[in-house]
């Protein structure tokens, strides 16, 4: 049997929900900051308002708002708990940012509004290995993927980060294998380092890979498995979390 016999038998389309959430304003304060790393900062907020918050999905999205300027961006709900009524974000520090400016200044007590997430994506729970690629603005929904993993799931991650500084630890039932990347971040719009550590791992068709990098390293990585890996590719969810030159902006590639 050759390898396009086996892609053949393992393309059939993942079940992938999507589930409607009510989005509504929510004004949250600071209960905790802490740094996870040197670029990356957490902040616990908390408040009345999370009493019916919902987050489904690893990688689902609400916006925050700047209580000055207007400004609002997308980001993942890094882990909430329902019991103690609290919601975690991450913050991927970078210059000139509005928002990671805005949080780094944060302090115990500041308000700040957000809102959704509007729906969360579900990926079938019965699939039993994943391949998750990006940058440092996917490190939420890559360590909460992991985290959240059922036992037994394989998962591997490849990573790219300034520098060991950045690496983060977490917590898993999963059986998971890790690969950290290291570029400066001048050199994050640049999928060379990605790619190069993608091509040194085992990629079986029956794996579901999940990509969020600046907008033209998730499509480089996305084209590298599907054209020269021969990765089926509905079996890829591939996502523009930024875009270089463009505040706000994102991509959604498929």
């Amino acid at each position: 049997m050759g390898i396009l016999d086996i892609f053949e038998n393992a393309t059939e389309a993942p079940q992938i929900d999507r589930v409607r959430h009510v989005p509504r304003l929510r004004t949250l304060r600071v209960a905790r900051s802490e740094r996870v790393t040197p670029g990356m900062l957490r902040l616990t907020l908390s408040g009345a308002d999370l009493a019916d918050f919902r987050s489904d999905g690893f990688d689902d999205h609400l916006k925050v708002f700047l209580p000055e300027g207007g400004a609002r961006r997308d980001y993942t709900p890094r882990w909430f708990d329902a019991a103690a009524g609290t919601l975690a974000i991450d913050f991927a520090l970078h210059e000139g940012g509005a928002v990671s400016g805005w949080a780094l200044a944060a302090r115990q007590g500041d308000s700040i509004d957000i809102s959704g997430p509007k729906s969360s994506t579900i990926v079938s729970p019965d699939i039993g290995r994943w391949l998750l690629v990006g940058d440092e603005t996917a490190l939420p929904a890559i360590g909460r993927c992991i985290e959240e993993a059922r036992h037994g799931v394989e998962i591997t991650s490849v990573v790219a980060v300034a520098d060991p500084g950045e690496r983060q630890l977490w917590v898993t039932r999963a059986v998971h294998t890790q690969h950290w990347v290291y570029r400066p971040l001048q050199a994050a719009a640049d999928p060379m380092a990605l790619l190069e550590a993608l091509r040194a791992v085992d990629l079986r068709p029956d794996t579901f890979v999940w990509v969020a990098a600046e907008a033209s390293v998730a499509r480089a990585v996305r084209d590298h498995l599907v054209d020269d890996r021969g990765h089926p590719r509905n079996w890829i969810k591939a996502g523009g979390y930024w875009v270089e030159g463009r505040a706000g902006g994102k991509e959604r590639l498929g």
